[in-house]
């Protein structure tokens, strides 16, 4: 996870050590073209053994996006080669009602947590590279705020689901909304990114899955896009 400052300048040495060439394309900054990383259209490829210096300036507003190869990328995204991008601050909706979910003035994140998706090749169908039940679960106490960004490096759309913990949809591939919206169910095609703003509000251990039931469950149970929040009451005796 790469977090940036609005204007940073940026220089990534991308040294190949794959069997295969490959290049390294910034998906959402809005890098020059030079660097944009599209070979055999913006640059040569990198082949096995090179480097190439991608650099560029990070855009002056806040920005989430994602990196990943795009030569081979049928191949080599599905098998772990992408990460995530930060530039700035998401900004937080200003203070209202949305859809019966109270968001205060003072507001507070108490965690802020990027899910990436994917769903083939050597990684299959998991979240931030892990399939149930390596996922990691999210653990947060009762009336916590927590700033969760979906990015989807997959191929197919995904639902996400989460029990029984309001929500609501603040920004769309880092873009705020003007007019954020409540629901229980995102869906994030491939390419996409959003935000959602989640309030801690249930006390329990609740799933947090895709709904395409076939991505999260199988004969044996539980599988793949599957975690769990886990919300504390602190106190509890």
């Amino acid at each position: 996870w790469i977090q940036l400052d609005q204007g940073d300048k940026v220089q990534v040495d991308v040294t190949n050590e794959l069997p295969i060439s490959t290049d390294v394309h910034w998906h959402g900054l809005g890098v020059p073209n030079s660097m944009d990383g599209v070979a055999p259209i913006t640059q040569e490829f990198i082949q096995p053994g090179e480097t190439f210096t991608y650099e560029f300036t990070a855009p002056m507003e806040n920005r989430m996006a994602m990196y990943h190869a795009h030569h081979h990328g049928q191949e080599a995204i599905l098998n772990g080669l992408f990460s995530v991008i930060q530039v700035g601050e998401m900004q937080l909706p200003p203070p209202g009602n949305y859809g019966g979910l109270e968001v205060p003035a003072d507001i507070q994140i108490s965690q802020e947590i990027p899910m990436v998706l994917n769903d083939a090749g050597v990684i299959g169908l998991s979240l931030n590279g892990k399939a149930w039940p390596e996922t990691a679960p999210i653990a947060a106490d009762k009336g916590d705020w927590i700033l969760l960004h979906y990015y989807n490096e997959g191929l197919v759309g995904h639902p996400m689901h989460l029990h029984s913990q309001p929500h609501i949809v603040i920004a769309k591939d880092g873009y705020p909304l003007a007019a954020p919206y409540r629901v229980d169910t995102t869906w994030i095609s491939p390419g996409e990114r959003y935000s959602v703003l989640i309030k801690a509000d249930n006390v329990g251990t609740w799933a947090f899955h895709c709904h395409i039931i076939n991505h999260a469950e199988d004969d044996d149970g539980l599988m793949g896009m599957v975690t769990a929040m886990i919300v504390n009451d602190p106190n509890a005796a």
